[in-house]
């Protein structure tokens, strides 16, 4: 969606008041069956797309032993990797976040069990919310064969619960390089929790996560300011 779209939505989305906002719907799914052990170890990171970088930052700022989330532009190259040339579609990329984790803490596995469970809807193809596009896609982007192989195991396994009612339709994609957005894309949610599309799209996911994994979730949000 470009911006002159994104703004008039957010035009209509203040006209109609705080009271209309309504919570996004979050899924109760089980635990991967394939997962890394939660060991000591040097951080590490996961890169995920799951529509607008501002709602997928905020929720995983929120999940205990993530040390940054960075949003940013992921799957194209890095020439086209601004805001303004992403929005039209074109470049490949789909806005992401990258997640640096503490693996003594969190496992992979949870990250994804919190990208399934809150951060979006997998089954919607090339979209989120008010939102798309191929760079509003669903994506995992792994960085090595075990992740991949946790991801593609997990997404199986979801799909045979029959949770989502429908297939999902998240890729699995090899990162070829994560790119950081600008500035003030950064720390959104925190930064303007009163912005009309925080307050209908991503305040619900991050409702949502505290309700629905109280185990995985922090209270105070870890951000790029601090």
């Amino acid at each position: 969606m470009n911006s002159s779209i994104r703004a008039f939505l957010l035009l209509v989305c203040a006209s109609l008041g705080p009271t209309m906002a309504f919570a996004e719907r979050a899924v109760v799914i089980p635990t991967p069956a394939l997962d890394n052990p939660k060991a000591a170890g040097p951080p590490q990171t996961a890169v995920l797309a799951g529509g607008c970088f501002w709602g997928v930052q905020a929720v995983f700022q929120h999940l205990n032993g993530v040390q940054r989330a960075l949003s940013g532009y992921a799957g194209g190259d890095r020439a086209t990797a601004e805001y303004e040339m992403v929005s039209g579609g074109r470049t490949g990329h789909a806005e992401s976040v990258q997640v640096t984790f503490d693996p003594n803490v969190v496992s992979y596995g949870e990250i994804l069990q919190v990208f399934f469970s809150v951060v979006h809807d997998p089954t919607q193809l090339n979209r989120q919310g008010p939102d798309t596009g191929t760079q509003y896609r669903s994506a995992i982007f792994y960085a090595d064969d075990k992740q991949k192989e946790i991801a593609t195991a997990y997404i199986a396994q979801l799909d045979q619960t029959g949770k989502f009612g429908k297939r999902i339709v998240t890729r699995v994609d090899p990162l070829r390089g994560f790119y950081a957005a600008e500035s003030y894309h950064q720390d959104f949610l925190v930064k303007h929790p009163t912005h009309p599309y925080i307050v209908f799209n991503d305040l619900p996911k991050v409702r949502n996560f505290e309700r629905t994994l109280p185990k995985l979730y922090r209270t105070e949000a870890v951000t790029l300011s601090r």
